[in-house]
C-alpha cells in the first residue's frame, strides 16, 4: 500500500469515528431539555461544518495526481487539526 493510500485510510477512519460521535450527540441533543437543545444544536452545527471541510480535503487528496497529494495533505492536516479541536470542544459540551 502506498503512503497516499495509508494517509487516506487514516483520514477515513478518523472521519468514521467523528461521524459515529455526531450520531450519538444528535441523539443526546434530541433528548435534551429545550434550554440545552439549542446549545447542542449550535455545537453540532459547528462540528458538522468542520467535518465537511475535512471531508472536502480528503476528496481533493483522493483526486490528486502524482505527488500533488503531498501538498494537499498539508492543507488536510490543518483541517484535521481544526476538526480535532472542534471535536474536543463538542465532547466537553456533550459530557455535561
Amino acid at each position: 500500500m502506498s503512503k497516499r493510500d495509508d494517509y487516506v485510510n487514516n483520514l477515513k477512519s478518523q472521519l468514521d469515528q467523528w461521524n459515529a460521535e455526531i450520531t450519538k450527540w444528535e441523539g443526546q441533543a434530541k433528548a435534551a431539555q429545550a434550554n440545552l437543545r439549542a446549545e447542542y444544536e449550535k455545537q453540532l452545527a459547528g462540528f458538522r461544518a468542520r467535518r465537511d471541510q475535512a471531508t472536502e480535503q480528503l476528496r481533493k487528496i483522493q483526486a490528486a495526481t502524482g505527488d500533488a497529494w503531498i501538498d494537499l495533505a498539508r492543507g488536510a492536516d490543518q483541517a484535521w487539526a481544526s476538526m480535532s479541536e472542534a471535536f474536543e470542544k463538542a465532547r466537553s459540551h456533550f459530557k455535561k
